[in-house]
């Protein structure tokens, strides 16, 4: 079994958690170190004519494959439910001079494929279509710049056999037409067994789209800041009858006929340089100080893994304070093995920006949130590449669950998270991330408040990193998350 240590924030210093078992299948090497301004990172700007609810920015890697060396600083979204019937989806997605990679781990109760795969019912199986179209302002309807990539779950990866179970779409005046074009699938699985009635826990696919299947010179890649529309539909069938059950697609308002409908790929990752300004002061918003309300929550298996809950039938719906009475501290935690998924663990927090004085320059805002523990034994884990995510704000912190909290609107930072060799102490080992760009355009919009998510795309199985949140008591308010606010005058 893999231990994991907890310190726990009512004056406990550690405490043993079970853990589900399990066989390592990703290599968890050390995170390496994120660059701030790597190849594909770009400035954004604030207003922009390409209008979607939706956005992932797409980090660029000079690796071959990047799934197998770079997987935990894929950006990572999420859409779905997990329930019987129901399925929910992390979607990975980076880029390389060659290629799109896009990886989706289900969450999915009952695997069904066919065993006599037919081209035009490969969609009433277990199956993925990932939908592109690289004229965003200009597609009401699928056009020659439309691609429509179809894919069904097998238990097997092998190319050859894959071969027979994927199929490439291109716009044509509105309508979907098969196209003979080069791109690869990989499928994967976790569970009893494929094709039969007996609890699963979920499947994979990884899409590679060539670049040059989508008109590009060999070895050449989108400009950095290139927006594509994107969108994703997850095909489920859990009976040998034939009945499907519904879909689930990213974004919510998808419409494979309405590229229009779909969000953005943004390839790079965002970055903001604020306009000249003289030095103003600082504004620091936590929890309990000059009055401020921190609202913040977790979702998912906390640090017990989901025990106590029916994974399909209960666990999505559970809040925090069914594995955590108190709240006073919180997990951030994925991994490769889908098999895992009850571990896996989002935050989500809201700050009010009303102290920040109106009229001026957001020159710097950084996130802190303090890190006491994590997953695993001394020794067993790992770093991490954690994102943050601003969301809508339609969340209560007493009522948020895996299954009714908000989808993200955009990747807008990201910061390594290092294990621990031991407990350093309260408050905790202060962790910062880069605001400036998130703040910045919540500011400029007039948004009181900012509604934050942090996940990461961890492949390691000791990947959980314990925080202190807003609910801890007054003895650690200084271990509370912690966003500052630099300001100028223009």
């Amino acid at each position: 079994m893999k231990n994991v240590v907890s310190m726990r924030l009512r004056g406990w210093l550690a405490r043993l958690l079970p853990l589900i078992v399990s066989l390592t299948l990703i290599a968890a090497d050390p995170l390496p170190p994120v660059a701030p301004n790597q190849p594909g990172t770009v400035y954004l700007p604030f207003v922009s004519i390409y209008k979607a609810n939706r956005q992932v920015n797409v980090p660029y890697f000079t690796d071959f494959d990047i799934t197998a060396s770079r997987f935990k600083d894929m950006a990572i979204f999420w859409f779905g439910r997990v329930t019987p019937s129901e399925n929910y989806t992390d979607v990975r997605i980076a880029y390389n001079q060659e290629a799109l990679w896009v990886y989706l781990a289900v969450f999915d109760r009952r695997l069904w494929f066919d065993q006599t795969p037919a081209a035009d019912d490969l969609a009433n199986w277990d199956a993925a279509s990932l939908y592109l179209d690289l004229s965003p302002t200009t597609s009401s309807q699928p056009g020659p710049q439309s691609y429509h990539f179809l894919a069904q779950f097998t238990p097997f990866s092998e190319a050859a056999q894959r071969a027979n179970y994927q199929r490439a779409f291109r716009g044509n005046s509105g309508t979907w037409q098969p196209a003979s074009l080069n791109f690869s699938t990989i499928s994967g699985w976790r569970g009893d067994a494929a094709n039969n009635d007996q609890d699963d826990r979920g499947w994979t696919m990884t899409f590679i789209i060539p670049f040059a299947s989508l008109g590009f010179n060999p070895d050449s890649s989108p400009p950095p800041a290139s927006l594509w529309r994107i969108g994703l539909r997850v095909m489920d069938r859990d009976s040998a009858s034939g009945a499907m059950e519904p879909a689930h697609f990213w974004p919510e308002n998808f419409s494979p006929s309405q590229p229009g409908s779909w969000g953005i790929a943004h390839f790079g990752l965002p970055s903001y340089t604020p306009p000249t300004s003289t030095p103003g002061g600082v504004v620091v918003i936590r929890q309990g100080l000059n009055g401020a309300v921190v609202q913040d929550a977790s979702v998912g298996g906390y640090a017990v893994c989901g025990e106590g809950a029916d994974f399909f039938r209960e666990w999505g719906d559970k809040t925090e304070r069914f594995y955590n009475p108190d709240a006073a501290d919180y997990n951030v935690q994925n991994q490769g093995d889908v098999a895992d998924w009850p571990c896996f663990s989002k935050i989500y927090l809201r700050f009010p920006l009303g102290a920040a004085p109106k009229g001026k320059v957001i020159r710097q805002a950084k996130l802190y949130l303090h890190q006491f523990g994590q997953a695993g034994a001394p020794g067993q884990a790992f770093a991490s590449n954690i994102q943050v995510f601003t969301v809508s704000p339609e969340w209560t912190d007493a009522a948020l669950t895996w299954n009714n909290a908000p989808l993200a609107e955009e990747n807008v930072s990201q910061a390594r998270v290092d294990a621990l060799a031991g407990f350093s102490g309260w408050p905790g080992v202060p962790r910062e991330w880069d605001l400036t760009y998130a703040v910045a355009k919540a500011y400029r919009a007039g948004i009181s408040q900012l509604n934050l998510a942090l996940y990461s795309a961890d492949g390691a199985y000791h990947s959980g990193k314990y925080f202190v949140s807003s609910d801890v008591g007054d003895w650690n308010a200084v271990g509370r998350p912690t966003l500052e606010i630099t300001w100028g005058d223009p």
